[in-house]
């Protein structure tokens, strides 16, 4: 399985709404639920909004579109992570999974998984 390394730095906010999201940048995730409205984007492009914001995070994907027979992808990740004490920030899409974690850990993480078998591009 290949691992895509994604060359930016992102940030995670909670956003007083949507308004001033750049909603066509590159990379921009939205939730919302009934107690707040999150977003994951480049740090870039945080909003002049976001009320809370926690920077210093890198990213890879899982490469490819996964389909949703697959089980327990992610699991393993987050699982070959937390044993080396990197924790993560996981955001999943209809095509396939976005980790994130803090760029002090990230050369760490890829190592991880590099020495786990998975290819890293």
């Amino acid at each position: 399985m290949e691992i895509k390394k994604i060359d930016y730095d992102f940030s995670v906010c909670k956003v007083t709404d949507y308004s001033q999201v750049d909603i066509d940048s590159e990379y921009c995730f939205i939730g919302k639920t009934d107690e707040e409205k999150s977003l994951v984007c480049i740090t870039d492009y945080v909003p002049d909004n976001a009320v809370e914001c926690d920077n210093g995070w890198k990213a890879f994907r899982i490469q490819g579109t996964l389909d949703f027979s697959l089980i327990g992808i992610l699991s393993k990740i987050s699982t070959l992570l937390a044993e080396n004490k990197i924790g993560i920030f996981a955001i999943s899409t209809y095509n396939t999974d976005y980790i994130l974690t803090k760029k002090e850990n990230f050369d760490k993480a890829i190592n991880v998984l590099s020495n786990a078998g998975y290819q890293v591009i």
